[in-house]
């Protein structure tokens, strides 16, 4: 009984509930079954997809962006850029005895710097996949606070594709920075031992740190679908108590109600704030660790 399912409210169906038991159906494509949360990805790509091209078209030719609704997604996708990528993951390989002036202004890489990569600062060839991770990310989170929808990123399937792709993107960065050698070589640290401790050290610190490596992308999938997961569980927890109630009382039914109501509401309205979070935090971890695969030392 899905009443007796604590992580009903979470899970994918292939239909999508309605008020009073009802439900809407999805297609089957011979044997590959469309899902509700298949459906939700759509709806978020497609949201994505339509804003920022529109966005995009907007801003092409250096013409500034007018109204609140283009102004507040230009000015969330210029607070990823100028506050998470790019004073992250800096110029790398930048000069190291050239960078006194960049920390006298507090560790503030200057946009206005530019260098031989065709774009306006080194790392916004990284922005698009960043962009991308954050706002999808966000669109999902935000269609659960929808009634009769729900999270896909409540779904550690969806989740473990995202942090495979962050994985992808690290090497990526890694090896076009410093080539295949140079990447994996620098997942072990310089140190200065002698040839016998070197012989002994370096491989099994150099295993430690490529085995870090799956890792720390592993646990960004989970903490993502762990925390999304996590807050729907809770509102199908306390909704239940309402069921429950009933069944013992119309007392107990009067009592418990309205406090569930309640406790809900002040549950939803957090999840909100939890939808930006969880997509913030995914895009400084993936952002780090693309900095850090193009920053070895």
């Amino acid at each position: 009984m899905a009443s007796e399912d604590t992580f009903h409210h979470v899970r994918d169906f292939p239909y999508f509930e309605l008020p009073f038991g009802e439900k809407i159906d999805l297609p089957a494509i011979g044997d590959f079954q469309i899902t509700k949360f298949m459906v939700l990805q759509t709806i978020a790509f497609l949201f994505c997809l339509i804003v920022f091209r529109g966005l995009a078209s907007k801003v092409r030719g250096g013409k500034p962006v007018t109204g609140w609704w283009w102004n507040a997604w230009e000015a969330i996708a210029l607070y990823v850029r100028d506050k998470i990528v790019r004073p992250t993951i800096g110029h790398p390989h930048a000069h190291p005895h050239g960078d006194h002036d960049e920390h006298d202004r507090g560790g503030v890489h200057d946009p206005q710097v530019h260098h031989n990569d065709g774009v306006d600062h080194p790392a916004d060839k990284y922005l698009p996949f960043i962009w991308s991770c954050f706002f999808y990310i966000l669109i999902c989170n935000l269609l659960g606070a929808i009634p009769m929808m729900g999270s896909a990123t409540g779904n550690i399937n969806v989740t473990g594709v995202l942090g495979v792709f962050a994985f992808l993107m690290t090497i990526y960065a890694g090896v076009s920075t410093s080539g295949v050698t140079g990447f994996f070589a620098s997942l072990c640290p310089t140190m200065d031992l002698s040839p016998g401790m070197k012989l002994f050290l370096v491989p099994m610190i150099w295993v430690i740190e490529f085995l870090g490596f799956f890792i720390k992308h592993a646990v960004l999938a989970i903490r993502l679908f762990a925390n999304i997961m996590g807050g729907h569980t809770v509102l199908g927890v306390m909704l239940m108590f309402i069921g429950m109630a009933a069944q013992q009382g119309t007392l107990l039914f009067l009592v418990v109600t309205p406090a569930s109501i309640a406790g809900q509401i002040g549950i939803g309205l957090l999840e909100l704030l939890v939808a930006f979070i969880q997509a913030y935090v995914f895009a400084m971890l993936a952002t780090l660790f693309i900095s850090a695969s193009v920053n070895p030392h």
